[in-house]
């Protein structure tokens, strides 16, 4: 059992392979906290501490009691209304405008296999795989209850939770704040990671130490957005890649969010992350209920690379569906970097032609497809496809290009609409608006509204009748802007429309998905602007960032990897000079860099010289080759490249019998000095040998004091070295 109530302590023990996470009901009914962290067994109570802290309220319930506050205790699911003055996860307006909410055990269950959320994604496991608790909560007199959900993963180190808050009482009620998960941890002193950018500097790695007070990220976009990715680390200040303790939080939705991470008046720190609380006035009629997002929780005593292993895992095997969960992913080359809006039905073949002369597996057409679309200004919402600019009708293009062997992709952004478009003309209210206002543009468009059932509807109807001219095997979903007067014409209050919209968005991918379960669907928002957990479990990859140098790239998926696979990150090899920086590097380098992702090209094939084409048919061989070690091993970051001159990563087989180590020197200097570079995920006491050198290297030197980087005075120097144990 990997979950675990004990009748006598009435504690809640939830086990993995190497955590354990406690919480305890108290005699007053209420749900406290004890223990998250290192596998261990027994009652954590003795942690608590009771004082009187003064100006730190007393349940009516305690009498005279002034030692008991809940602005001191732990809490499961802290909430407005009982003197608990810190950030809480659930604000609940009562029928009467009070916000107070006091919610009490009222029950539990134990049951096997994981839970499931209506209409959101989330962590999914058969019975051999989870178990769920699930823990009542209830306000006496408001008749509130809150179900606690927790998923218990015991091999894979991981817990879920999410909150389904109902209205049992008569009058309706609002929720101005929900959040999915809180982690209070009574004492310890803790580094914040996060992952912060804007477009083309996505999920920028960020480590501070926690100081008295809030320290808060967020997204009030309508999207997870570039600018802060919806998850966080905790970790003790000595941690490092290899070693000590760290906790990661990590949100499974694609909408606005918000995460607080606050060190209180006691030197406690409280971890809460849901959804975004500006905005947000969800009513709820009585009988109604709302789900709060799943988080996903992990642990590691062994750093953050072990962390980020098992959230790789969790990912790749329990939020990733479909035909592709497991699958290597065509190479393919985009029309955008080469063409953008300038091509027709003969400039795709043609690129297609050169794909299967170089051993591209697929040839995607980016925008600019359909209705009136020859510039970002006009024929956004038209799914129809005009056959006049491509010369022929998209059946018989994508015929034309199955014949070369070659597969067929295309890019939609179904969620856009421009006012130059029949849609908008006919439709100008589905559009996100306020009545009597201009709207805000961006990218020249507007936004449609998902929060309406009519209007996904629509454009599902419009996206399928073109996904069914022709065999399709891949959809490149884009959202080129964040939501802005988010304003509905049909909904009850305007604080549910955004989370309305994400539900939309999510039915959607959904119904698509069922429908073309062969058509593998590439997430993109300007590149990585929702690259997130829900996202995944939708699109088993995402389009990285917007920016293709291969450069910025290293920093861009050296952050993204605390989080997310590999696996899900689409990654190119582009043009140079870089069209986003103007930086030139060698094909060598673009190479390396778009292999620690789902690999392929961002240009016109047709203009590369005889010896870039040479050089791309070996770079394919290449990633062939090491494409299962690659997306399904092991990964381990071996350097910060916001640190360090050499960006190094390593990609590990599950048994250790060979690993492919990826090095790419960011500066040179004069006189240069050697970097050596230390391995990791070896086993103890082999020899291993390089594949290109043929010499052999022992395990453990090749960990402890590592391979030397030979020192060339060129720019940007990429290497690859495959090992193999003997």
């Amino acid at each position: 059992m990997s979950i675990i109530f004990d009748k006598n302590n009435k504690t809640f023990t939830l086990h993995t392979k190497n955590s354990s996470y406690q919480m305890q009901i108290d005699p007053y009914g209420f749900l406290l906290h004890l223990y998250y962290g290192r596998r261990t067994e027994g009652c954590m109570d003795y942690l608590l501490t009771y004082a009187d802290r003064g100006f730190s309220g007393n349940p009516y319930d305690t009498g005279a009691d002034r030692t008991y506050s809940m602005d001191v205790l732990p809490q499961e699911f802290p909430h407005t209304g009982l003197g608990d003055y810190r950030n809480v996860a659930c604000t609940v307006v009562n029928a009467d405008q009070s916000r107070c909410c006091d919610l009490r055990y009222a029950g539990h269950e134990i049951r096997k296999g994981k839970y499931f959320l209506k209409g959101l994604p989330a962590v999914y496991a058969d019975e051999s795989e989870a178990e769920t608790l699930e823990i009542t909560l209830k306000d006496a007199v408001s008749q509130v209850e809150v179900a606690l959900l927790y998923g218990v993963l015991p091999e894979a180190d991981i817990i879920t939770r999410s909150a389904v808050v109902k209205n049992g009482g008569s009058d309706t009620i609002y929720l101005e704040k929900l959040q999915s998960a809180c982690l209070d941890f009574v004492g310890g002193d803790y580094d914040l990671i996060t992952f912060h950018g804007r477009h083309c500097m996505d999920r920028m790695y960020q480590r501070h130490h926690l100081a008295h007070g809030t320290a808060r990220i967020g997204s009030r976009r309508g999207t997870s957005s570039h600018q802060y990715n919806p998850m966080l680390i905790l970790a003790d200040p000595e941690t490092t890649e290899d070693f000590g303790s760290c906790y990661s939080m990590t949100f499974m939705y694609s909408g606005g969010f918000q995460a607080e991470v606050e060190k209180d008046q006691f030197n406690q720190t409280r971890a809460l992350i849901g959804l975004q609380q500006e905005g947000f006035r969800y009513p709820l009629e009585p009988g109604d209920t709302l789900t709060a997002p799943e988080v996903i929780l992990s642990f590691s005593t062994d750093g953050l690379n072990r962390l980020s292993q098992n959230l790789h895992s969790c990912i790749r095997n329990h939020v990733c569906r479909g035909k592709y969960k497991n699958a290597i992913r065509p190479i393919l080359v985009n029309s955008w970097e080469g063409a953008y809006f300038d091509f027709n039905g003969e400039t795709i073949y043609q690129l297609a032609v050169h794909a299967k002369e170089l051993g591209i597996d697929m040839v995607v057409m980016d925008d600019g497809w359909f209705g009136k679309r020859d510039d970002d200004f006009s024929g956004l919402g038209d799914w129809y496809v005009n056959e006049e600019k491509l010369g022929e009708s998209l059946g018989h293009l994508i015929e034309r290009i199955n014949a070369l062997g070659v597969k067929f992709g295309i890019w939609i952004e179904p969620e856009g609409i421009n006012e130059d478009s029949h849609l908008y003309r006919e439709h100008p209210d589905w559009a996100l608006s306020i009545p009597g206002r201009k709207p805000v543009r961006a990218r020249n468009q507007l936004v449609l509204d998902f929060s309406r059932k009519e209007v996904v509807d629509a454009i599902f109807n419009m996206i399928c009748d073109v996904l069914d001219q022709g065999n399709i095997e891949y959809v490149k979903w884009d959202m080129n802007r964040s939501l802005d007067a988010v304003f509905s014409r049909t909904a009850k209050d305007q604080g549910m429309v955004a989370y309305d919209y994400v539900l939309g968005l999510y039915d959607f991918l959904e119904r698509l998905t069922q429908r073309y379960p062969n058509i593998l669907i590439e997430g993109c928002s300007g590149g990585g602007g929702r690259f997130d957990a829900g996202m995944l479990y939708y699109t088993p990859q995402i389009w990285c960032s917007d920016n293709t140098d291969a450069l910025d790239r290293i920093k861009i998926q050296y952050g993204t990897s605390f989080g997310y696979p590999v696996s899900s990150m689409g990654s190119h090899v582009s043009a140079v000079p870089n069209h986003q920086t103007g930086r030139s590097t060698t094909l060598q380098v673009r190479s390396v860099v778009a292999m620690a992702g789902t690999f392929g090209y961002e240009l016109d094939l047709g203009t590369l010289s005889e010896e870039g084409r040479e050089i791309v048919k070996k770079q394919i061989k290449e990633y062939r080759k090491y494409a299962q070690l690659i997306n399904y091993g092991v990964y381990y970051r071996l350097t910060n490249p916001f640190e360090e001159e050499a960006a190094a990563w390593e990609f590990v087989s599950e048994d250790g019998s060979e690993a492919l180590l990826n090095v790419v020197m960011q500066d040179i200097h004069g006189n240069m000095t050697v970097d050596y570079i230390r391995l990791r995920g070896l086993i103890p006491g082999r020899m291993y040998r390089s594949e290109e050198s043929g010499r052999l290297y022992p395990a453990d030197a090749l960990m402890q004091t590592g391979i030397p980087i030979p020192v060339e005075y060129k720019a940007y120097r990429a290497y690859q070295i495959h090992f193999v144990a003997e």
